[in-house]
């Protein structure tokens, strides 16, 4: 666990880090990778719409307008489910990554959130020209109605990645 980010509110797992290497145990896990097109516009692209929480809202969760972009430290509340009803959902980003070829963040589950976990968003600029686009995320139930939704969580969840890398492209 972490000290409170602007949030006040505590990561819900131990295992910060991990979805940048070996996946832990006790988790469902899930890492997904598109295909997203080629050269530097595109990435520009991408990486502009990750940066700016377009990805999130394209897979229809809300994210406050005056949410900073992700750097390290950012608490961020997102708003999950359908039309009025929602559930909030607290996240810290802790990682960024910054490089020439390569934009993403990783962020973790925070007090409250239905799940606990972590999820990282990275674009790739490889040096064949073509743009990548990875989801990597370790979850599990955090809340009682998520442990009550069983099965549909991780479909959801898996319905929620293949939309947010969608959204990276025109």
């Amino acid at each position: 666990m972490t000290a409170p980010g602007n949030s006040g509110r505590e990561l819900t797992y131990r295992e910060v880090g991990a979805s940048h290497g070996a996946l832990p145990a006790g988790y469902r896990h899930a890492a997904v990778e598109r295909e997203l097109g080629n050269g530097a516009a595109t990435f520009d692209v991408a990486v502009a719409r990750l940066f700016a929480w377009d990805m999130h809202r394209a897979a229809g969760i809300r994210v406050a307008p005056s949410t900073p972009a992700p750097a390290v430290g950012v608490d961020v509340q997102l708003l999950f489910g359908i039309g009025p009803v929602r559930f909030p959902a607290w996240c810290r980003v802790i990682d960024v990554v910054d490089t020439p070829r390569r934009r993403g963040f990783t962020y973790g589950t925070l007090t409250g959130h239905p799940v606990s976990g972590e999820e990282s968003f990275l674009v790739e600029h490889t040096t064949d020209g073509r743009v990548v686009g990875r989801v990597v995320a370790f979850s599990r139930p955090g809340r009682w109605y998520t442990r009550l939704a069983g099965p549909a969580v991780p479909l959801l969840q898996t319905l929620g990645v293949r939309r947010y890398l969608a959204s990276l492209t025109d």
